[in-house]
């Protein structure tokens, strides 16, 4: 019994403290109009959005930094009648809240989202609403932004059997694969945007003719938009849909003033037949960059490619098999953020009896020059250090290594960094040159291509010290 005793007493005890500390929280709410809600953020940006697309979903805080609780009688969009944004309070869906209870110096989450309307214009167009907050008779009103711009869905795998143009009147959001089929070719236009998504590709059994230019370039990218978490962008995420692939039955192609980016494979070419005069691939003035592959894989392939931007790769920028190659006035660099990097910039395969492929040892060894062009970035150069008894030549061009010039490194500036403007960890990839790079005017001009006389952004390149790599000078 007396153990009973010492028992009831304790919970007597525990139950008299509880009543006591409950006694101090405040429980009532204050109903001065001078109390207001405060917030996160002053306005709720929804991003980019495609119309008719669910926006990613955003969130912001509702503070309550007084010593009563908060009753904020009414939470609802006051200028949404068709019902374009959607609410969340506190962990409730709906379009209307009513008496929706703050403790005193607490807080609730309100998360955000959006699907906009076609607006029938080839232009990104703001939309804004607000979140109308009633309390206390004074009503606050926090704006949200999203801008929308239409889009031409093709989904499954679109075929082009003819030759076809594709309009450039809006974006193009593909879900699955643009395939072009032998003998036909398939001409993308100036200012032509296409959004891929996860695993999307563009197959080329014919012939690819991107036609963009400095004042409208094509843009080959993701269809994700926004940030990936806290100030990490999907622009900076490889790997948001395949890449282009060349087949062997592909010839002829020609892409100009195009941004291909953010691939898992890049631009592949395997057995790509070489016309008279015109190998498998030319690209002139163009960026493809941030890769989970490598930005070029070419299997005995030939390319032409002049002022280009070749930039940060998981495996290696450019892998050479075979093949004859003139890469003039190009910047490769890797500055990849995801993963160590796989190999060197620019690697080579099949350059002579020593380094055959096995595969294909009849094949003609690898033939490449790289003129007034810039390699440098983390890693390694080149796989081969060595260019003896090969067809590989590099003329003017800058290296991060400490080497010498010889018959097959021909007038090279040795270990000189072109000071690029990029910043990797401020997600900042910007291969132009300061001022104070060396790179500048250290071209020769009689090596320049034609194609590259002005560089991919129009500004005109020097006709008589032209500056290394794809890019004039931006300035500081």
């Amino acid at each position: 019994m007396k153990t009973l005793r010492h028992i009831f007493t304790l919970i007597t005890t525990i139950l008299l403290v509880s009543v006591a500390l409950s006694s101090c929280i405040e429980d009532s709410f204050t109903d001065s109009p001078s109390d207001q809600p405060t917030f996160s953020t002053d306005t709720v940006r929804l991003g980019n959005l495609f119309t008719l697309d669910a926006s990613p979903t955003q969130r912001f805080i509702v503070y309550n930094r007084h010593n009563k609780g908060l009753n904020i009688s009414r939470i609802a969009f006051a200028d949404d009648p068709a019902g374009h944004f959607r609410l969340n309070v506190d962990g409730m869906s709906g379009r209307e809240f009513n008496n929706v209870e703050i403790r005193q110096q607490d807080s609730i989450f309100i998360f955000v989202e959006a699907t906009l309307p076609e607006n029938g214009r080839n232009m990104a167009v703001d939309l804004i609403s607000h979140i109308e907050f009633q309390t206390n008779g004074v009503s606050n009103k926090l704006p949200v932004k999203a801008t929308g711009r239409d889009v031409t869905r093709l989904k499954g795998n679109t075929r082009y059997s003819t030759d076809t143009r594709l309009a450039s009147d809006k974006p193009y959001q593909v879900f699955d694969s643009l395939v072009v089929e032998q003998g036909a070719t398939l001409t993308i236009p100036a200012g032509t945007e296409i959004f891929f998504h996860d695993d999307a590709r563009i197959v080329v059994h014919g012939t690819l003719n991107v036609e963009g230019t400095s004042e409208q370039p094509v843009s080959m990218t993701g269809d994700r938009f926004g940030f990936v978490a806290a100030a990490i962008p999907y622009e900076i995420m490889s790997g948001q849909w395949r890449g282009i692939e060349f087949s062997p039955t592909s010839s002829a192609n020609v892409i100009s003033h195009a941004s291909i980016r953010n691939s898992a494979e890049g631009l592949r070419l395997t057995h790509v037949a070489t016309g008279s005069n015109s190998p498998a691939l030319r690209m002139f003035n163009s960026q493809v960059r941030n890769t989970k592959g490598y930005v070029i894989e070419a299997i005995h392939s030939d390319i032409e490619a002049a002022g280009c931007e070749l930039t940060d790769a998981s495996l290696g920028i450019v892998r050479l098999v075979g093949g004859t190659h003139l890469f003039n006035h190009c910047t490769f660099a890797n500055y990849y953020l995801f993963t160590a990097l796989g190999g060197p910039a620019v690697q080579f395969g099949h350059i002579n009896e020593d380094n055959a492929d096995s595969d294909n040892a009849e094949s003609p060894y690898l033939v490449a020059d790289f003129s007034n062009s810039i390699i440098y970035g983390n890693g390694t150069e080149l796989s081969h250090g060595d260019l003896d008894n090969t067809g590989i030549y590099l003329r003017n061009c800058l290296l991060k290594s400490n080497g010498s010039n010889d018959e097959h490194f021909i007038n090279c500036l040795w270990e000189k960094d072109p000071l690029y403007f990029t910043d990797r960890e401020a997600y900042k990839f910007d291969y132009r040159l300061q001022t104070a790079s060396p790179a500048i005017g250290a071209g020769d001009p009689e090596l320049t291509h034609p194609a590259t006389a002005t560089d991919r952004f129009g500004t005109l390149r020097s006709t008589d010290a032209p500056t290394l790599g794809a890019y004039e000078p931006k300035g500081e």
